[in-house]
């Protein structure tokens, strides 16, 4: 298919998990990819001494395509600055970014330290910025660019353990809604996809029973990389025309997220006292309180797939 022919498609943590199966149909659809991918263990730590990123790169271009490999981090701007002289250069130029480069460090939030924090959120902020800001001027100027970044339902929904995580990726849809809105007159989109896949970053949950085993197994069997991919590499298409939206891709199942809105609220005649909001005003809100679900509350049934 011919769909992103013409297309310089740059993937972020393109050498595993989603951002490989990005990296992989792109190519299939007729795009020229730049596949950045560090190497690095799922903590930040390390790096692995089989370039996956070069990896990709050679079943692309054995199956055909045309791909350059990058192993830098989009952690330093110098190097994202770098990775888009690259596609440039080598590619011919760049006309959408898909960001799913990330790290965990899950821990209960008493017990995390700085170093913790600082580092999912530099990877998961500062990186989204990192790529937004040595793009943005590019794509203005050729008024045609588009950003699909991903967030998660620990920071839509939230889950324990990771604060530090659910923060950043907060973080990001709030940086692709305003990317989207400031770039809507000069061709540029931006959208935000909440996957649900099996990727390493859920190898390691240990179920407690054998009832949540079971559960696993049919997420691993039904939740697959390629499902969320899709719905990215269509969102690169010069045909889409979303922008600003927050997307969910679980197994077969493609979901659009509300953003917060005013959904209740209460006045009082002079003014309210401390007082009056705890006599009356919280009391008045509570019945449309969100409850404190994890995102297994609120997604109880098993993915569609």
């Amino acid at each position: 298919m011919t769909i992103l022919s013409g297309r310089v498609i740059m993937v972020t943590g393109g050498g595993r998990g989603i951002g490989r199966e990005c990296a992989l149909i792109a190519a299939q659809l007729g795009a020229k990819v730049l596949v950045n991918d560090l190497g690095g263990s799922i903590s930040g730590d390390g790096a692995e001494k089989s370039n996956p990123a070069q990896l990709v790169v050679d079943e692309i271009v054995a199956a055909g395509g045309t791909a350059v490999a990058n192993n830098e981090s989009v952690t330093e701007i110098a190097a994202v600055r770098r990775m888009v002289e690259q596609a440039r250069d080598e590619l011919g130029g760049l006309h959408a970014v898909v960001n799913p480069a990330g790290i965990l460090r899950d821990k209960i939030f008493h017990k995390m330290d700085e170093a913790d924090w600082d580092s999912v959120i530099h990877v998961h902020m500062r990186g989204s910025f990192n790529v937004a800001r040595c793009t943005i001027e590019h794509f203005r100027e050729q008024r045609d660019g588009n950003y699909v970044y991903f967030s998660s339902t620990s920071g839509l929904i939230g889950n324990a353990g990771q604060a530090n995580y659910g923060a950043a990726k907060m973080g990001i849809a709030g940086l692709s809604r305003i990317l989207a809105m400031e770039g809507q007159s000069r061709g540029i989109r931006s959208n935000v996809i909440a996957p649900f896949a099996w990727t390493r970053m859920l190898d390691g949950v240990k179920p407690a029973d054998d009832e949540m085993a079971a559960r696993l197994e049919r997420m691993k069997n039904t939740m697959r990389s390629d499902q969320v991919a899709r719905f990215a590499l269509a969102l690169c298409a010069p045909g889409a025309e979303a922008s600003g939206q927050i997307f969910g891709v679980r197994g077969d199942e493609i979901m659009l997220f509300s953003q917060p809105r005013p959904i209740r609220s209460v006045s009082r005649v002079g003014g309210w006292e401390v007082k009056d909001i705890l006599d009356h005003g919280l009391g008045a809100l509570a019945p449309s309180y969100v409850d404190l679900g994890a995102p297994s509350a609120v997604f109880p049934y098993d993915p569609i797939g």
